[in-house]
């Protein structure tokens, strides 16, 4: 018998396994132009610029923090869900490097699994954040000139308003302001919560619904500020900024960038800031450079005061969270009724989406997994 204290058991069925899909990055110097090449395919970008671009891994050895950081949550997972008594395997595919999702989901099948559950590490709706992915499981599944696998794939709904991702980012923004108390100026300290910036066009078609990319984000900041204010006695402003901007300077991608605002702050006379990276769930590449490296440097050359909170990483609410949202789709897909966790008044994402849903933009006619209409989840 389960005692009071011990968590739920979680049943999974009817998939027989579940696959974590991350971004992926390399993890010595000569795989990083490779790793890029496979980021930007299609898109004519010269081997010169990626080298240049590749700069970023080099002043880390060519390492990317992430697959550490998957490789941590990936144990995690296994671990909490044999605590609620599932044995359910757990897999690990990248879009872009190594282990590759088509190689994992062909080792799925060879191993005997044919329902699989998908997991992504990105929270957020958007094209690049939700239906590529689904695009790159479309492509994985087909398995090239192989022919199609023998599996199914489902995947978990978008997850960033689930309380689990929000109380992970309260506890690390109180811990960070913590270590900020004896440093910071006179002046109010803000809440600069980042995320990463992409095209205006691809945010403002952005599901559910239009502009869904912007409206979780600040679904999460307010209720990140308001649990933060009400824990320490206090209220912070806070505002929502952007990094990793990419695109040609033609192209409208979403501002403020954070070291512009940064700067803004110090000249309104804050006495310091909280960077928290609600838009990421472990430390990428996008983290320990655009805000550990580069935000930082700039926050030292005006004076102001900043401390950078911690990603989702493998805190306990955060991977709490997910097992629960891999129970709640299995629930769904045994057409049981559920009621998706989500903070006060926070969208909730979808499990099977529209095929106009997060429109792929370059080519509005490529297939992906997880949807209604064509082309839709096998």
């Amino acid at each position: 018998m389960t005692s009071p204290e011990s968590p739920s058991r979680i049943d999974l069925s009817p998939y027989d396994a579940v696959v974590l899909v991350s971004f992926g990055g390399p993890e010595a110097a000569e795989e990083v132009v490779p790793f890029l090449e496979n980021v930007t395919r299609g898109r004519g970008i010269p081997r010169e610029r990626l080298v240049e671009v590749g700069e970023h891994y080099f002043g880390f050895g060519g390492r990317s923090p992430i697959n550490d950081q998957c490789r941590a949550l990936l144990a995690a997972l296994r671990t909490g869900l044999a605590e609620r008594g599932c044995s359910v395997p757990v897999y690990w595919g990248n879009r872009n490097w190594h282990p590759f999702l088509a190689d994992t989901l062909a080792e799925i099948v060879a191993d005997g699994h044919h329902r699989v559950l998908a997991l992504t590490t990105s929270a957020y709706p958007s094209y690049s954040s939700c239906r590529q992915y689904r695009e790159n499981l479309y492509d994985a599944v087909r398995n090239g000139t192989a022919g199609d696998l023998d599996v199914a794939v489902d995947r978990i709904r978008q997850y960033a308003t689930h309380p689990g991702f929000v109380a992970a980012s309260v506890d690390a923004t109180t811990e960070a302001l913590d270590r900020l108390d004896a440093s910071a100026g006179v002046g109010p300290v803000r809440l600069v919560f980042v995320t990463h910036s992409i095209p205006t066009a691809m945010s403002d078609t952005s599901g559910p619904g239009d502009g869904g990319y912007l409206e979780w984000h600040q679904t999460v900041a307010r209720a990140v500020a308001g649990e933060v204010g009400a824990r320490r006695g206090t209220t912070y402003d806070h505002d929502l900024v952007f990094c990793s901007r990419s695109g040609p300077p033609s192209q409208p991608w979403l501002e403020p960038d954070v070291n512009d605002h940064l700067r803004g702050l110090a000249a309104a006379g804050a006495g310091g800031a909280v960077l928290v990276p609600i838009g990421f769930v472990s430390d990428h590449m996008e983290v320990v450079y655009d805000l550990d490296t580069e935000a930082v440097a700039t926050a030292a050359e005006i004076g102001l005061p900043v401390a950078r909170a911690a990603t989702a990483g493998t805190h306990p609410a955060f991977v709490g969270a997910l097992l629960d949202l891999l129970a709640e789709r299995a629930a769904v897909a045994r057409d049981e009724d559920v009621t998706p966790a989500a903070v006060p008044g926070g969208p909730v994402g979808r499990y099977v989406c529209p095929a106009d849903c997060c429109p792929n933009l370059r080519d509005p006619a490529r297939p992906a997994l997880c949807q209604t209409a064509a082309h839709a989840a096998v």
